[in-house]
């Protein structure tokens, strides 16, 4: 049996190609962990940008402009990767991307804030596609270089090219347009992307700035962040566990609704907690709501998808999860430079988010939802479902 079963894999999928998959995995969430979260953020606000005013603001600028490079090239990127048949070299592309842009961080000081800004947008949008202090960013771009190399050893092309020079810029963008215009009928559906996007732009803004608010409002050291950081990704973790469970007993829509109401008590004692220890209970209670937010998001957009157009309406799910990763941080950056450093009145601001997030959800109608894919599925003139999404394929 070795060390795991082999029958759980696809026919002709080898035990090393899950490994190298495993390890890339491994490579990538260094760089969001190090850089997005819990150090660089912190470091370009207090250092960088020297504690000034307009400092959240060109951090979360910088994430709102690679977000958008994303969007706008994925389509077209992913599309032509599938039509040729090969995703290896544009997924080499981007972790070398994203491994040069890492190392050149380890250059940046007081006052780089063009350099640092700059090579944020290279080597997150880098890391986005291949979906992902002096020391810290040589030894985080060094691991990401390490630990995916198995993967360009080890995992085999199995996608089969098309003919013809593949679709255009224009077209893929298109694409996704009509996309959305397909699910016309699916009215639930689409208050959930509504609903998504108003959500996840919170969840954002938690993800890209704990440490920042955690180092200007609270005087967290770095020792002290990392340490908050992990916390929250143990929390995380027994968040998704627990309320998988309770979302089988209250029903996917209940459990959204009172992890939406979590993350509102969350935002309430960080927005006007002044201890240290609300703020530590705070962020336990967002690592808590972070994995339960995440898994019943995804599990509503699969209950509303017809069976044959899965993929398509998971594309527009994924859209819409980008497009609040743009929307929540920059307005977060853009009311503390508002505000001359206000990150008080910015978090609370960001309860905002979840706010609208719960009205919306309280507008969805399951039932209704399921029901309308359930006859769009069982219809025999059916809209034609789109092509796989844009991502190399997964043993």
């Amino acid at each position: 049996m070795g060390w795991f079963d082999p029958n759980a894999l696809n026919p002709g999928v080898r035990r090393r190609e899950v490994l190298a998959w495993a390890s890339y995995d491994f490579a990538n969430s260094g760089y969001t962990t190090v850089v997005l979260t819990a150090v660089f953020n912190a470091y370009f606000v207090s250092v960088v940008a020297a504690g000034a005013d307009w400092g959240t603001l060109a951090w979360t600028s910088a994430l709102a402009v690679s977000n958008l490079l994303v969007m706008v090239t994925m389509p077209a990127l992913g599309a032509r990767a599938d039509h040729r048949g090969r995703k290896k070299p544009g997924l080499a592309f981007a972790t070398l991307g994203c491994v040069i842009g890492t190392a050149g961080l380890a250059w940046v000081g007081k006052g780089d804030v063009a350099l640092a800004v700059l090579l944020i947008i290279v080597s997150n949008y880098c890391y986005a596609l291949g979906e992902t202090f002096c020391v810290t960013m040589w030894i985080t771009a060094g691991i990401y270089a390490v630990a995916a190399l198995p993967l360009f050893l080890w995992l085999r092309e199995r996608a089969v090219p098309r003919a013809g020079d593949g679709p255009s810029w224009r077209s893929s963008l298109l694409d996704l347009r009509a996309s959305y215009q397909r699910t016309v009928a699916f009215v639930d559906f689409r208050r959930l992307l509504l609903m998504g996007v108003a959500y996840q732009a919170g969840i954002a803004v938690i993800i890209a700035l704990a440490a920042v608010y955690a180092e200007q409002v609270m005087a967290f050291q770095q020792q002290e962040t990392m340490l908050l950081i992990f916390l929250v990704n143990i929390a995380a973790a027994l968040g998704a566990f627990g309320f998988g469970y309770a979302q089988d007993r209250i029903g996917h829509k209940a459990a959204l609704a009172l992890t939406l109401l979590a993350w509102i008590g969350m935002v309430l004692l960080a927005g006007l907690g002044t201890s240290v220890w609300l703020f530590w209970i705070a962020a336990t209670l967002a690592g808590l709501c972070m994995g339960s937010s995440q898994s019943c998001g995804r599990t509503l957009v699969a209950m509303l998808a017809p069976a044959d157009r899965m993929t398509e309406f998971f594309g527009l799910w994924s859209f819409a999860t980008r497009l609040a990763a743009v929307i929540g941080p920059l307005t977060y950056g853009l009311v503390t430079w508002g505000t001359g450093g206000n990150h008080r009145l910015a978090i609370l601001l960001t309860g905002l988010f979840f706010v609208v997030g719960l009205i919306v959800l309280a507008t969805v109608n399951l039932a209704r939802g399921q029901a309308k894919a359930q006859e769009f599925a069982a219809s025999p003139a059916r809209v034609p479902a789109q092509p796989n999404p844009p991502e190399t394929q997964r043993p």
